[in-house]
């Protein structure tokens, strides 16, 4: 049986497989400690599921209509980034999307032509690269120093724009690293960005959580020539704790809103009806639900910062947002006897019982990304033998 070169060429998601083998460990009745996939460990707020209840009961489950987005919801959108970032969109200048992945899905399909390029800062997402293949796009790297925490300034910017450049992606804060630009660092990147014909996607599913006074800026805020030159995306699951429900979204200019509902709409027919009315819900609800939880991954980010920093050979950027950190671990190589971060993930899997996701997935190899979205027992467990790991004792 033949199969496309597309599929054939496609790398599987890292952090889908690291979660998938150490969920069969566990099925086997093996105690592992499991910092791979970035899921909350938090339940959906219950004012959020007593509405998807209450639309389930009156029937709301035929196809959304339209497909790209009920109206309620998008304009429950519209309010939150007004809210929560001082953006002024419109309804249809918003789609919604089954989860924040398809909304980066649509919106590389509906942008790259074959051969275009766009700029992925490293570390990045899995998923970016290999979708943007999938688009015919030619993803271009480019990163900044470690002792910067990996940011970009202008100047780096500058060096990898060409005539073929089509996006330049920003995701702040950050998966993997948990590192985030402050206002003034989104500003100067704008400074060089805006001089180029070209659409920055801004991926902003981690923005409310925030730590240790982090403040940010979405990049559409930055200008009215920002605003008209962006996408925004984002997402109900890290927010809302609504991973399963696949609900996410795009805001920008309605010219890319259209491409990707047409896609959208020969592909998914759109997220789920009742999901998205409990969506905006979520959006234009009670937010303490939401403040608790960065409240508590606030603590857990300061706690496995500091156990990781302290032990032998470990450098690691503080984590200001998201629910990661991300260490670089390459001084352990040559004494446990492997050659990058995938050996590395496999010996403490195996040997030390603890799963994590090799930093080759995320483009840099001395490094492994741990998620911290998870108990602080659970923590402290798989923390204490990642440490006699690597005293190898």
């Amino acid at each position: 049986m033949k199969l496309s070169r597309r599929v054939l060429e496609l790398a599987e998601s890292a952090t889908l497989a690291v979660s998938a083998k150490a969920g069969k460990m566990k099925a086997a009745g093996v105690d592992v400690v499991s910092f791979g996939a970035g899921e909350p460990d938090f339940d959906t707020p219950a004012h959020v599921k007593a509405v998807a209840i209450d639309a389930l009961n009156k029937g709301k489950t035929k196809y959304p209509n339209p497909a790209f987005g009920l109206l309620e919801t998008r304009e429950a959108v519209c309010k939150s980034l007004q809210r929560d970032a001082g953006l002024n969109y419109k309804p249809e200048e918003v789609i919604i999307t089954s989860g924040g992945k398809e909304a980066a899905y649509l919106a590389f399909h509906a942008l790259l032509d074959p051969g275009d390029e766009i700029v992925i800062p490293d570390p990045y997402w899995v998923s970016y690269p290999e979708m943007a293949r999938l688009a015919g796009g030619v993803p271009i790297h480019v990163r900044g120093p470690e002792s910067s925490d990996f940011k970009l300034t202008p100047e780096l910017v500058r060096s990898v724009m060409t005539p073929r450049t089509r996006i330049f992606l920003i995701n702040s804060p950050s998966n993997p690293s948990g590192v985030t630009y402050h206002p003034d660092e989104i500003r100067a990147l704008a400074t060089e960005l805006q001089k180029h014909d070209i659409v920055v996607i801004s991926d902003e599913i981690y923005d409310r959580l925030l730590y240790h006074g982090q403040k940010t800026l979405s990049y559409a805020a930055v200008s009215p020539m920002a605003f008209f030159q962006t996408l925004t995306l984002n997402s109900a699951s890290k927010t809302f704790a609504m991973t399963g429900w696949r609900l996410g979204y795009a805001a920008g200019p309605v010219e890319i809103i259209r491409s990707m509902a047409k896609l959208q709409s020969q592909s998914t027919s759109g997220a789920a009806t009742f999901g998205q009315i409990a969506y905006a819900a979520a959006l234009t609800g009670d937010q303490e639900p939401v403040e608790k939880m960065r409240q508590e991954f606030e603590r857990r980010a300061e706690h496995m910062w500091r156990r990781l920093t302290a032990m032998p050979g470990i450098r690691c950027p503080r984590p200001t947002g998201a629910f990661y950190c991300f260490p670089n671990v390459a001084a352990s190589y040559k004494k446990l006897g492997v050659l990058g971060s995938i050996p590395f993930a496999e010996k403490l899997l195996e040997q030390a019982l603890v799963a994590v996701v090799p930093g080759a997935a995320f483009g840099m190899d001395e490094h492994m990304r741990l998620s911290f979205a998870t108990s602080m027992e659970q923590i402290d467990k798989g923390l204490d033998r990642i440490e006699k790991f690597l005293r190898g004792t």
